[in-house]
């Protein structure tokens, strides 16, 4: 049928998801967080200002929360995917979707790691950028010629022509002065730090220790790996959830991965089209859609629906 995209953060808006809250699924999903971590995510969608929204533990929880409980809403409506694949904090919402985390557990999961990832970037400052028009050879260049002692790594493979960067500010400053000397075009990042980078390995030893405490189960769906591109497999969960907050984020390569195996519709189940846009630059033939918005709902599920009904009746 689909493969169902869960995005990371930064595309969050106020307002976000308070239109969806008509779903039962997704009130449900809501308050089911706010147990686990705290947060009034109602109040939060329907209340928050820029500030609260932009909070990065906010932040984090509301995108997760919309995610799995749109997910669940399309489930209740018998729609279901071939696959999942996460950007960074979506393969949390996809450990929830794919059923190899309950939602307690999940968003537990989440909370801790939001914290740990918190303190790591209070500890070791440091920054992202994106670099346009380059390809992976490219992007590992300029973390060869401008590291010089520092972390610079390669963080996100976001689409061809789009690779982020990470690491120490130093060295993403030097990294930005490189590429703009080449008459290239770069983005710094709005990020609290150099997240998917050695600088994040107390993160990710706090991760792992926090994993030994989870029950993970087989997958319903399978789930796609950031790290390798691979399905998750439960047998290593602890060590790749936390290599996963250290290492590169491989979305480019998942979906090329995907398309090779013959998927060729891709839903973005969450707020902002960021992923379904990076999915028009990696197959331009794959169909992409969106559902983040009630209006987005109402126009996408009851085609998603029909589409069911016609495979049921073959």
């Amino acid at each position: 049928m689909s493969v169902w995209m869960m995005p990371g953060q930064g595309a969050q808006k106020v307002g976000m998801g308070a239109d969806l809250l008509v779903l039962p699924e997704v009130e449900e999903t809501y308050e089911m967080a706010k147990k686990a971590t705290g947060i009034d995510l109602v109040a939060l969608s329907k209340e928050g200002d820029e500030a609260q929204i932009n909070d990065a533990l906010n932040s984090q929880i509301l995108t997760s929360a919309l995610s799995v409980g749109l997910a669940r809403a399309l489930l209740a409506k018998g729609i279901t995917p071939d696959a999942i694949v996460g950007f960074s904090l979506g393969e949390i919402s996809g450990l929830m979707v794919s059923g190899i985390l309950t939602l307690e557990e999940g968003f537990a999961l989440l909370n801790e790691r939001s914290h740990a990832l918190a303190d790591a970037c209070k500890k070791n400052a440091g920054a992202m950028l994106a670099l346009l028009g380059a390809t992976h050879e490219d992007a590992q260049s300029v973390c060869d010629a401008c590291a010089e002692g520092d972390v610079l790594v390669c963080a996100n493979y976001n689409a061809p022509g789009q690779v982020v960067v990470s690491g120490n500010v130093a060295a993403i400053d030097r990294a930005e002065a490189y590429w703009k000397e080449q008459s290239k075009r770069c983005s710094r990042l709005r990020t609290a730090g150099a997240f998917h980078s050695p600088l994040m390995e107390d993160a990710a030893t706090r991760v792992g220790e926090f994993c030994k405490t989870l029950s993970f189960k087989q997958p319903t769906f399978p789930l796609i790996c950031n790290t390798d591109a691979q399905p998750f497999v439960v047998d290593e969960a602890i060590d790749r959830l936390s290599s996963q907050v250290k290492s590169s984020v491989m979305f480019e390569q998942s979906i090329q991965a995907l398309s090779a195996k013959g998927e060729s519709h891709f839903i973005e189940v969450g707020f902002g089209g960021v992923l379904t846009n990076l999915v028009k630059r990696i197959d331009r033939k794959a169909d992409r859609i969106k559902i983040g918005t009630y209006v987005e709902w109402e126009k996408e599920v009851p085609q998603l629906i029909s589409c069911v009904e016609e495979s049921n009746k073959e």
